[in-house]
This record gives structure tokens, C-alpha cells and sequence, in this order.
């Protein structure tokens, strides 16, 4: 085991033909052989060169709009007025969004079907390896065997109506390699079902600790909200799309989605096989032994991140030292849709924060594992959206002192921003206390129908 930034990057960057990765081959078998994560060299480098160009800034941003829709339609889901399993609601955003970036515009019917047939490859690829019928094993292995058959009614459907996509599927089809031959289409199939594999559950598992942690730090919830309305504002209250240059310039957000990342480290560690005998600092690995990375060790490492175990995305106001923050991997096997999964995260928070509120419900402490960390239960959680119709009051937790008496401040934000302020006496005291006898309480603030200002 390597827990110090040196040694991964040995291992999975200037050293890494000396090692391979290594996955069981239960997991090879149903994600499929040709997936490039099970390769390495010429292969690996070819398809992971079309995975990145597929995936690239100047592709995904025109995904932007799509992927908007995705995330409002995601958490209008969540808000149907009862206590939801975040985690799934997450990993369908992340699937619908990874759906888009394979297939585009997908007709619905061949949606629902890799939908459908996905979940249980999903529900049986963590289980028992026992090909029994009727185990969630064999099961998932029969629903593998028919989303290959889907994927290759898309492509033959493509294929007669001379359809040039650009997302993931129209690259594999158009590559030709260097003696000018194509990819078959079992080595597209295992490709599209490794990519959808590794984008979906990592992306739901930091969105959903990414929840969690906004609920647990409202200084920091407040500061994002903050970023976010001037965004929301700025887009005539969310009439208009998201840009891409808004979400580069989401700087508040991103350092809170990095600090999120680094916190849960969903990629705790990875495994590695050396190829050869090979010596690191005097020491001998042999041939055929395993080396696991622990990105969870480095980045919990006081010496790398100070208060390690404290929320604290202001640390990455300064980019860390080279090799201590690697969400993503390190090297030639490092995830190649970071800019998805980026991308995906600030569009959902953008619009979650604007438009909607959240209560966790139970235990906040747990951590189980399937197998990436999530919060105990899948964070349970009560989603409700704020009514475009409504304005949100809120007290200032201090008194102003007028004409004698004491009273309390209300703030009155409206849609477009603009404020007025009441501070006057007892019957302002009342008003309040009204509030919060009659009013919902969302995020310590009463949502007060749309009317005339408030007055003695």
C-alpha cells in the first residue's frame, strides 16, 4: 500500500508501463473485456483519446442546456413532499446526463430499455459471482447481454440513416486506427457500458456528499446561494441557459466541489499489478504482486491539508502541492470525463440552491459502502421547491432600536433581487412571530406570499 504522493505517481504516472491495472474478473466480465479500463499501450491509448475528444470542453459545453433540463427535471422528482434516498435520485441525474453524452438525443423507448436493463447489471455487479439463474449475478450478466443488443440496434439504426453524431458513440463508429480499421461492435458496447459504469456512481456519490455537506455548513451553503443568485439574476431569474463562462467563473462553487471531492474521496484507492520486478527507493516489488494507491490516505494528510477532517474549501484558494489532490486518478488511467462530472455538478447545485431547499432526515454521521462511500442511508432527505411566486423574508437576529421600543429587522428579498427593510416596534415583533406560527420554515427563513410590504 502507497499513501504518499511520490510513490502514486511512480506507480500510476512516470512509471506506470511497469504496472497494470487489475479488476476481478467477475467486474471484466460485465462491464465487458474491451473496455479501456482493462487495457493498457496502444489500445488503451486509442480508445481513451476518443472517450477525451468526445468528452472535451468544446463538446460538453454544448451539452449545457441539456444537461440543465436533466437537473431541473431531477430535483422536481426529489420534491414530491416525502423523504427520498438522495443517492438514487442522484444516480439517475448521473445516468440521464452520461445517457446524453453517449447517445445525444435518444429516442425514448431505447432510453427506457438500457434504463431498465442497466439497473440490473448495476444491482448485480457488486454482488456474489455465482452464475446460478435466478442470482442478481446471472441476472446481471443476462441484462449485459441485452444491452449489447441494444446498443447494436442504435448502431444499425444510425448506421441507415447516415447519422454523423459527435458524442461518444458517433466517435467510436468514425475511428479508424492506423491500418485504417474499425472498432467491432463488442468493443464499442463494453466501452459505452465502462464509461456509463464510471461516470454514474462516483458522480452520485460526490453530488450526494456534496448535499450533505452543504446542509452541515449553512456559513458555506449561504457564501455558494450567495454566487449562485448573482448567476440567477443575471439570467433574468433563470429564463435564460446557463453559459459556459458562468460556470467557469462559478469560483466560490468549484473550490466548495473540490473541497467536497476531497473530503469523500470516492476513489479511496486503486489497484495495480507490477509486470516486472520492479525497485522503488531501495525497496523490491516482484513481479506479479499487488500496489494499491490510497488517495484517501494523501488526501486526509494533515502535512498536505491542514485540519484534514475539517470542510474547508478556502484551502483551495492556492492550488495544492503536485499529487496530493487526485479525484480523478493520476496518470494515463486518470478519468478522461472530469469535465463532465465537473460540469454536471456546478449545473445541478446552480439550480438546487436557486430554486429548491433540502432537510436531511435522521442520522447525519453514517458512511456505508456500495462500494463508494455514500452518507448512511443514501442521506435521506425532504426536497421542496420555493414557488416562483413567493419572496423570501427572514429575520436578522437583532434588535434595532425606534422610537423607544425594540423590535426586529425583515429582510424582503424579492425574484429580482431588490429589498426593503421594516424595523419598527412591537407590532413588527408580532408579524414575525405570526410568520413563524403560519409560514413554512425553509433554510431559517419564512416564505411569505408575494404582496405589499410589510407596515405599522
Amino acid at each position: 500500500m502507497l499513501a504518499s504522493p511520490e510513490a502514486a505517481k511512480f506507480v500510476l504516472a512516470t512509471h506506470a508501463h511497469f504496472f497494470k491495472p487489475t479488476y476481478p474478473k467477475s467486474k471484466e466480465k460485465i462491464i465487458g473485456p474491451s473496455a479501456l479500463f482493462f487495457h493498457q499501450a496502444d489500445y488503451h491509448a486509442r480508445l481513451r483519446k476518443l472517450v477525451q475528444s468526445s468528452l472535451s470542453p468544446e463538446r460538453i459545453k454544448k451539452l449545457i442546456p441539456d444537461i440543465e433540463a436533466i437537473a431541473i427535471s431531477a430535483l422536481e422528482s426529489c420534491a414530491v413532499g416525502q423523504v427520498i434516498n438522495t443517492f438514487k435520485e442522484m444516480k439517475k441525474f448521473s445516468f440521464d446526463v452520461g445517457i446524453l453524452s453517449i447517445f445525444g438525443h435518444l429516442d425514448d423507448s431505447y432510453r427506457e430499455k438500457l434504463k431498465q436493463n442497466y439497473l440490473i447489471v448495476d444491482k448485480g455487479y457488486n454482488s456474489f459471482p455465482s452464475n446460478i439463474p435466478g442470482t442478481a449475478y446471472h441476472k446481471a450478466l443476462l441484462a449485459r447481454k441485452r444491452l449489447s443488443q441494444i446498443v447494436s440496434e442504435i448502431i444499425c439504426e444510425r448506421k441507415e440513416k447516415r447519422l454523423l453524431e459527435k458524442d461518444l458513440l458517433g466517435c467510436l463508429l468514425n475511428s479508424r486506427d492506423e491500418k485504417g480499421r474499425t472498432l467491432t461492435e463488442d468493443q464499442i458496447a463494453d466501452n459505452i457500458i465502462g464509461v456509463l459504469f464510471a461516470a454514474q456512481d462516483t458522480t452520485a456519490s460526490v453530488l450526494t456528499w456534496i448535499l450533505k455537506y452543504l446542509h452541515d455548513n449553512p456559513k458555506l451553503l449561504e457564501a455558494v446561494k450567495a454566487e449562485q443568485k448573482v448567476v440567477h439574476e443575471s439570467n433574468n431569474g433563470g429564463q435564460r441557459a446557463l453559459t459556459w463562462a458562468q460556470t467557469k467563473n462559478m469560483r466560490c462553487t468549484y473550490r466548495f466541489i473540490l473541497e467536497s471531492m476531497r473530503m469523500a474521496s470516492i476513489i479511496s484507492f486503486t489497484f495495480r499489478e507490477a509486470v516486472c520486478d520492479v525497485e522503488y527507493k531501495g525497496f523490491l516489488i516482484p513481479k506479479g504482486w499487488q500496489v494499491m494507491p490510497l488517495f484517501r490516505n494523501i488526501h486526509h494528510n494533515s502535512e498536505f491539508f491542514s485540519e484534514p477532517q475539517k470542510v474547508d474549501p478556502s484551502r483551495f484558494e492556492v492550488a495544492p502541492r503536485p499529487n496530493t489532490f487526485v479525484p480523478f486518478g493520476l496518470g494515463v488511467h486518470a478519468c478522461p470525463g472530469n469535465e463532465l462530472a465537473k460540469l454536471e455538478m456546478l449545473i445541478l447545485i446552480h439550480h438546487l440552491v436557486t430554486e429548491f431547499r433540502w432537510e436531511v432526515v435522521g442520522s447525519q454521521n453514517g458512511i456505508q459502502y456500495g462500494p463508494f462511500p455514500v452518507p448512511e442511508k443514501g442521506l435521506p432527505a425532504r426536497f421542496w421547491k420555493v414557488p416562483s411566486n413567493q419572496l423570501l423574508y427572514s429575520t436578522s437576529h437583532r434588535q434595532d432600536h425606534v422610537n423607544g421600543c425594540y423590535g426586529v429587522r425583515v429582510h424582503i428579498a424579492s425574484r429580482g433581487g431588490q429589498q426593503q427593510v421594516v424595523s419598527k416596534g412591537p407590532r413588527v415583533g408580532r408579524l414575525i412571530g405570526l410568520f413563524k406560527t403560519t409560514m413554512p420554515l425553509v433554510g431559517g427563513h419564512w416564505l411569505i406570499h408575494e404582496g405589499p410590504a410589510a407596515s405599522q
